[in-house]
């Protein structure tokens, strides 16, 4: 993981610190270009605003330990969350519609030696019926509402696929707080897209990550599977 952000250029200053008698290291970085690189396409539901990189981990851990063999990142922006299933021995794909972070990806992956297949796509066209895969974990990257048409585009195209329709399983990026006018309350802004594809909620891992600085409760991570 230090070799990620060793190669990332978003880090620029790194601190030596103990966490419990641990060394460990605090990096600090800016995404601003690549931020405002992921605002302009009309079909981006989210702008890049990384995962911490200890959650991005956690989560990768968390799908190897719930019985998941791939991770597909919709979404993927830096690469760090198929980066993290990469060093757990998974099979890991990244699709990107930003052709800058798409190119990030690739050069943190050639300089660091840890590979992946990304792809630098809108996922509204893109086909998962020619991949092999197993038993998939596809992340979403959309907080509630904002990530609703891409969750029904990546579902409705996995449900076609019969062999994944009892293996596959998606990662939604929920809220623990909602606001006043969100039109979907119920399992953490999640609760209509689970219930329209008849899913069910297998885990949830609460974690810290870059926009709940400024909340006062970190971001839930759902796991789902078709029932």
């Amino acid at each position: 993981m230090n070799d990620f952000i060793k190669y990332n250029p978003i880090y620029y200053q790194s601190d030596n610190l103990y966490l419990l008698d641990t060394p460990c290291k605090s990096y600090q970085g800016d995404i601003n270009t690549f931020w405002l690189s992921s605002k302009k396409y009309d079909t981006s539901y989210q702008p890049f605003y990384p995962t911490w990189m200890l959650s991005a981990y956690a989560l990768s851990l968390t799908a190897k330990q719930l019985g998941f063999r791939e991770i597909i990142d919709i979404g993927s922006g830096d690469g760090r969350i198929p980066y993290c299933g990469k060093l757990l021995n998974m099979d890991c794909l990244g699709i990107e519609i930003d052709e800058d972070l798409a190119r990030l990806q690739n050069n943190i992956c050639d300089l660091s030696q840890v590979t992946y297949p990304i792809f630098n796509e809108n996922i509204l066209s893109f086909e998962f019926d020619s991949f092999n895969f197993i038993s998939p974990v596809f992340f979403i990257s959309g907080l509630p509402e904002m990530g609703e048409m891409l969750a029904t585009s990546v579902i409705t195209k996995i449900k076609k696929i019969g062999r994944l329709k009892h293996t596959a399983g998606f990662n939604f990026m929920g809220s623990h707080v909602m606001k006043q006018y969100s039109s979907d309350k119920t399992n953490w802004g999640w609760g209509n897209i689970i219930k329209q594809f008849d899913l069910r909620i297998v885990e949830c891992l609460t974690l810290p990550t870059h926009w709940t600085n400024d909340q006062k409760m970190d971001t839930p991570y759902i796991y789902t599977k078709f029932k």
